[in-house]
């Protein structure tokens, strides 16, 4: 490419950029313009909608209903503002839209937006105050048919109230002259309502509305509640006083304390608070009554079951007054048995002060248990306290007795095992001895040539073994860990022996009599009775399990499978 062209090409891409630059500001500059007339436009419209002919329309409403001085003062000030609004406002608010288009059409934007922002904010308060005319205007000219809707309604209400009172005239003869009083008062203000409409005097009707909305709306609940407080107030809550202090009274006469109850005190207060409640009621005030008396009763049923608990309290009380009373004494006798015994068991077995020191806590707690128990019972014998709280101390004390139950069962355990242990370890010096004297008549019923060396050893370590253990039940005090370590190594020596001996007598019968068997081939094979030479010389020398093996093996030449017919034989 040749730099001319090159130079052409730059040129054209240049002036292409330019152009774009260009078109692309002219279509954002139209876009804002068209976005600034639009707030223009939109800002002219709501100040026309501001003089529209509605407030006007509303005011020529309100001079012609105008019949009375107060209602005529108020159309002077509501048409002195919306002139106002008119000649002073309007005219303001157009000004600022012509400087907002004054700026438009220079296209200074800058003072634009600012001017747009002030007339939009300028507008928004007149308009503000323009609703606010058209709504206090519309007070009055949309009053009457208000009003009339609402009467209506209300006038339902209460030929609904007043239909319900007259069907049930007992019900409300308590309330029979406030509730009538109230009656011709909402009479009287109907009455006025409509001679307030007739003169136009919306601003008195308004006042009427609401003081016969109030009325009747404390009448609905009157009436609605009165029912329930007399019902309440009369009958229910003085039938189950009735009760409740005949209940009361028995149980009193049957021996149980109920002043913690507070009973006579609170049916006073009760009484007192129905009384105020009635005379609330007299004036038509029933704020909370119905609440307050639902309490009082539920107060009440839940006397009954103070009651039902202070009767089981007591059946409670009677078990454990007289269960503790055994048991105590019984524990007691046992654990004094025990600590006569302790200088006992000091020196028949080795027990450490702390080890023996149980028994005296058991005696402290069994002499605590008796006083707390001395205490509870004079208690009950002076009729002051409930059976509710004598029951709970009752359990309590049974807790701590089972407690100390479980511990001197404990101890007894402890105690009794060591006997047992010594009873036990004394019976199998019995069982060792025997065996160990079984051992010995079986070496002599069976008269071997020569004893094995260590039968002898290991006798000699059984029969010390026994001395030991004899020494050991013999001490005071025992210790039973130490005897029992002297038990188990005597029995384990003594077994040893007998397993010891009944090992070589039954080898050697089984190498006696194999060499006896295999005599019957010594005359016909040199190599048997030479084998057989051999067993009897070691049967001779002690050493029978080398005989025997000596004698299967000479014999096993001639006859194969020998070992298993000599045990067949042995066996039977």
């Amino acid at each position: 490419m040749t730099r001319s062209t090159f130079l052409l090409f730059a040129f054209g891409y240049y002036f292409l950029t330019i152009v774009a630059i260009v078109v692309v500001l002219v279509i954002i500059n139209n876009h804002n313009k068209k976005k600034y007339a639009e707030q223009i436009n939109e800002l002219e419209r709501e100040k026309n909608l501001i003089i529209s002919a509605q407030i006007l329309s509303e005011l020529n409403k309100v001079e012609a209903l105008a019949s009375n001085e107060d209602l005529k003062e108020r159309y002077e000030e509501w048409k002195k503002r919306f002139e106002e609004i008119k000649d002073k406002d309007i005219p303001k608010i157009t000004d600022a839209i012509n400087e907002v288009q004054f700026n438009y059409d220079n296209k200074d934007y800058k003072e634009l937006k600012l001017s747009l922002i002030k007339a939009e904010m300028d507008l928004n308060y007149l308009k503000t105050k323009a609703d606010t005319l058209l709504e206090e205007i519309k007070e009055i000219t949309l009053s009457e048919e208000k009003n009339r809707e609402k009467i209506t309604k209300l006038k339902a209400e209460y030929r609904s109230i007043a239909s319900t009172y007259n069907d049930n005239p007992k019900e409300f003869e308590r309330i029979k002259v406030p509730i009538e009083l109230q009656f011709e008062n909402v009479d009287k203000l109907f009455v006025s309502f409509e001679a307030a409409m007739d003169k136009n005097a919306y601003t008195e009707v308004g006042k009427i509305v609401k003081a016969i909305d109030n009325i009747i709306s404390n009448l609905k609940i009157v009436i609605e509640e009165t029912k329930y407080i007399c019902q309440y107030g009369d009958l229910l809550i003085p039938k189950k006083i009735e009760e409740i202090q005949r209940i009361a009274k028995k149980m009193v006469n049957d021996g149980y304390n109920l002043d913690y109850l507070n009973i006579d005190y609170n049916i006073e207060e009760t009484q007192k608070k129905i009384q105020d409640i009635f005379q609330r009621l007299n004036v038509l005030d029933v704020e909370d009554s119905v609440f307050e008396l639902k309490t009082m009763l539920d107060y009440f049923d839940s006397l009954y079951n103070d009651f039902e608990k202070e009767k089981v309290s007591r059946r409670v009380f009677d078990d454990y007054s007289r269960s503790i009373l055994i048991k105590s004494t019984k524990l007691e006798k046992i654990n004094n048995e025990l600590y006569k015994k302790i200088g006992d068991l000091k020196y028949s077995y080795d027990l450490t002060d702390d080890e023996l020191s149980v028994i005296t806590d058991i005696k402290s707690a069994l002499i605590e248990i008796k006083a707390d128990y001395e205490t509870t019972i004079a208690a009950f014998r002076s009729k002051k306290v409930a059976y509710s709280k004598l029951s709970a101390d009752m359990e309590a004390l049974n807790n701590k007795l089972l407690a100390t139950e479980e511990k001197l069962n404990i101890t007894l355990r402890n105690l009794s095992s060591l006997k047992d242990d010594e009873n036990r370890a004394r019976e199998q010096l019995d069982d060792i001895k025997a065996i160990l004297h079984d051992a010995k008549e079986k070496a002599k019923s069976y008269k071997l040539p020569l004893v094995p060396r260590n039968y002898y050893v290991e006798l000699s370590e059984a029969i010390e073994a026994i001395n030991e253990m004899v020494l050991e039940l013999d001490k005071r005090p025992i210790s039973i860990k130490i005897l029992n370590t002297r038990v188990d190594t005597a029995r384990d020596l003594v077994l040893k022996v007998y397993n010891t001996i009944n090992e070589t007598t039954k080898t050697a019968k089984m190498a006696e009599m194999a060499i006896v068997y295999g005599n019957r081939y010594r005359v016909v094979n040199k190599e048997v009775d030479f084998g057989l030479q051999k067993a009897e010389n070691a049967f001779n020398k002690g050493n029978y399990k080398n005989s025997l093996e000596q004698a299967i093996s000479a014999i096993n030449i001639v006859e194969p499978g020998i070992h298993k017919k000599l045990l067949e034989q042995y066996k039977n």
